[in-house]
């Protein structure tokens, strides 16, 4: 009874269009008033604001700003002019190099949408301009940026990592091959895609047209027929200092010279330097948009991680998860069957819910089912925000639609249906690094 009303209460409020993070504390706040015996309200308030005085939870805010200083500061431009001299002269290039710098950029930001508000503004008007279509130039930036959750830094992997007390640095290390799976295998399609778009259109998308938006003084136009070596080392020297950001970030987490979330500090101080004192772009204005853009991000998210924990904390009271790991592994205890079953669900639980939220809700629940089966924790967290990542282009809550959607111009329905292939590639990718371990825990374990 209890595990109905909780839940059935939670989506009856999200149908109504109550806000998520509402949502979930008014039906935690019904069921725990009135459907079990012995959870005081001030015991859940206590838990919403003791959730958030979290060390590791810090990182959040950290990483957003420092993602949001090193876009402002010039990162972004650089890294795109890199991209551009490495894959811009092949068929579909500017799909290609969106993609690439939507993988160097999430290396920075990890963040899917402000991956895609960074990179979105340049590329999508530039394909646009050449004749790619403006529904796939939104849906390939959209599709591109959910990678900035997998590739390191990943707010979804601190989330996880606190909520399932499972190690950040694993999980970090665990969603590189993921992340660069993915980024290839949707450059992959954006070469047929846009071959076919040639093919019908008469030769008006070909290699020698394929250039990056003129109308930016960071994007230079590609005409060459092969790689130009010259080129890309005069972009890698120019791009160097956004380069060089996940391997200050990354490397002094595994050379234990700082935790993740003081390495999110680091970035920020970094992407400062960059910005005022090497590139010049980041000025005082800039500076105070950034943190007025995080204050207003974070008060948008850390108020639903409290609320979420506390729903959360009434599941673990009533023994809801163990009931539902009980409903699963009757059906099957194979490890197999199980992790397609638990797919399914964060498929669809990705369409209609926020990532932070059902990150937080979710993890409880199905942590301990996939554990008793035989899944690694840390392999586990990545199946978990990939699955839920290719929510981030799935309506009707899909994050990364909005964002592209309102960037391009463009209505949610032509980008969704432009997605598609790149949906089906994505869910590829996530079976494949399901069902071999490998993909996941080699660089762990290699860490380790």
């Amino acid at each position: 009874m209890t595990t109905l009303v909780l839940f059935a209460s939670l989506f009856v409020f999200i149908a109504l269009s109550v806000p998520i993070g509402i949502a979930i504390g008014l039906s935690t706040l019904i069921t725990a008033m009135f459907f079990t015996d012995g959870i005081p309200v001030m015991t859940l308030t206590q838990k919403v604001f003791t959730s958030l005085d979290s060390f590791p939870i810090m990182a959040i805010p950290f990483f957003m700003m420092a993602g949001i200083l090193m876009g402002k500061g010039g990162v972004s431009k650089r890294l795109l002019d890199f991209a551009g001299s490495l894959v811009g002269f092949i068929m579909g290039g500017l799909a290609m190099v969106t993609v690439l710098t939507c993988m160097f950029f999430a290396a920075i930001s990890g963040s899917g949408p402000a991956t895609v508000a960074a990179i979105g503004s340049f590329m999508i008007p530039a394909m646009d301009k050449e004749k790619y279509g403006r529904g796939f130039a939104a849906a390939i930036t959209a599709s591109a940026g959910a990678i900035g959750v997998i590739i390191p830094p990943s707010i979804p992997f601190v989330l996880y990592g606190v909520v399932g007390s499972v190690s950040i640095g694993s999980l970090f290390l665990a969603g590189i091959l993921p992340g660069i799976m993915i980024g290839v295998s949707l450059m992959i399609v954006s070469y047929f895609i846009i071959k076919r778009k040639a093919q019908k259109a008469a030769s008006t998308v070909s290699k020698e047209s394929i250039a990056l938006n003129e109308t930016s003084a960071a994007i230079e136009q590609i005409k060459a027929k092969r790689i130009d070596f010259k080129h890309v080392l005069k972009t890698f020297y120019e791009a160097k200092w956004a380069l060089l950001t996940p391997v200050i970030i990354l490397g002094g987490i595994y050379g234990s010279i700082f935790t993740p979330t003081e390495s999110a500090a680091v970035a920020i101080i970094y992407g400062l330097i960059v910005g005022m004192f090497i590139h010049k772009e980041l000025s005082w204005r800039d500076i105070y948009d950034s943190a007025l853009e995080t204050i207003q991000v974070v008060g948008a998210t850390l108020y639903m991680i409290g609320l979420s924990i506390a729903f959360a904390y009434v599941l673990n009271i009533e023994q809801i998860p163990q009931q539902i790991a009980d409903f699963i592994l009757g059906f099957s205890t194979n490890v197999y069957i199980v992790l397609f079953l638990i797919i399914l669900f964060l498929l669809v639980v990705g369409a209609f819910l926020d990532t932070i939220a059902a990150l937080v809700i979710l993890t409880p629940i199905l942590l301990p089912i996939v554990t008793q089966v035989g899944v690694d924790p840390v392999h586990f967290g990545v199946i978990l925000v990939t699955a839920l990542a290719i929510g981030f282009i799935t309506p009707p809550v899909g994050v990364n639609l909005f964002v592209a959607s309102a960037i391009g111009n463009i209505s949610i329905e032509r980008i969704a249906a432009a997605a598609i292939p790149l949906f089906v590639v994505m869910l590829f990718i996530l079976f494949l690094i399901s069902y071999i371990p490998f993909f996941s825990t080699f660089l762990p374990s290699l860490a380790s």
